[in-house]
């Protein structure tokens, strides 16, 4: 079933930063509390007529670059989607503060409008997608919005399903810094990421792969308390165990590790989340739900080495194509 637009919302597309075939239009959103709200949806056409649509949704320090992913979903049929959500990457405005949210519910309004836009022009058909944080948001998008006429299948890579940290520290300090973000949500807090992973990614650092490094910072030493609240408040629901009524991909690295110098840990494992931690909770998700484990994956599955990634592609075109999308 296609959804229609209203006249006003039809999105005006122009050229994109990615090049030739990238198009990228600006979505238009109430004031919230720091003021004007746009998000930035970019598309790429597969060269055939197609009703079968993906939507991407990235992570925390993010935003969508990741032009092969896009070439691969085009090559087997599918018409590309991202957002940058609100305050991240194409869509953060001068009077913003980078990545500032107080809850994940923010992030429904650009992904409800996406999706009405990707129904508009001639799909019936989505495979939602979401990367770290995005994986979190778009899970909960997921089980907040049974029977949605168009979302078919979801695949999340790394999901945010948990802090990785110190299990004292997960236990009482996330909980503490939520309770104090309802009064204090601007406090900052040690963000305590580690610093190896843009620079296993970037070509000008020790990767391959080119990216804004104001968008994507190589490093971000503190975080907003409100974000640790919009993330544990998030995660307190997954840890329940939320139904979802379409066929669910879970991916993850087969390791996490927490390198303090450069070198192969640094290279072939996910030194973000916790693996085990996404096993723990993607087995809490009611519903049909598929767990994979990669082998010396990187956080983000398709940013790792080629053959790596190469495996990433191919269990998930062959997972699609047993769900008959």
């Amino acid at each position: 079933m296609s959804i229609t637009m209203t006249q006003q919302s039809a999105p005006q597309y122009q050229a994109d930063i990615l090049g030739e075939g990238y198009e990228q239009a600006t979505l238009n959103f109430p004031d919230d509390y720091e003021g004007k709200v746009t998000a930035t949806l970019i598309r790429k056409k597969a060269s055939q007529n197609t009703n079968k649509a993906v939507l991407y949704i990235h992570g925390f320090i993010d935003y969508f670059f990741q032009t092969e992913m896009a070439e691969q979903f085009n090559q087997h049929g599918f018409d590309f989607y991202a957002l940058d959500l609100r305050k991240y990457g194409r869509s953060i405005l001068p009077h913003q503060k980078y990545y500032n949210i107080r809850e994940i519910a923010e992030y429904n309004a650009e992904i409800t409008q996406a999706l009405e836009i990707i129904g508009a022009e001639d799909h019936d058909s989505v495979l939602l997608c979401g990367h770290s944080t995005g994986g979190l948001t778009t899970t909960l998008y997921v089980a907040h919005h049974p029977n949605h006429p168009l979302i078919k299948a979801l695949w999340v890579n790394s999901p945010f399903y948990d802090f990785n940290m110190n299990p004292i520290k997960r236990a009482v300090g996330v909980p503490s810094l939520s309770r104090l973000a309802q009064k204090f949500p601007n406090l900052q807090f040690p963000s305590e990421l580690n610093k190896w992973y843009a620079a296993s990614l970037h070509k000008d650092l020790k990767g391959e792969w080119d990216f804004n490094l104001d968008w994507k910072k190589s490093s971000y030493p503190k975080v907003r308390i409100s974000f640790i609240r919009a993330i544990y408040e998030a995660q307190k629901e997954i840890h329940q165990g939320v139904r979802v009524d379409v066929p669910v991909f879970v991916m993850h690295s087969h390791q996490t590790k927490n390198p303090r110098k450069w070198g192969k840990d640094a290279q072939s494992s996910d030194v973000i989340l916790g693996v085990k931690d996404i096993q723990k909770y993607a087995k809490k998700i009611q519903g049909d739900v598929t767990i994979r484990e990669i082998p010396n994956g990187l956080h983000d599955l398709v940013l790792s080495e080629k053959t790596v990634r190469d495996n990433v592609y191919q269990q998930l075109f062959s997972w699609l194509e047993t769900k008959g999308l």
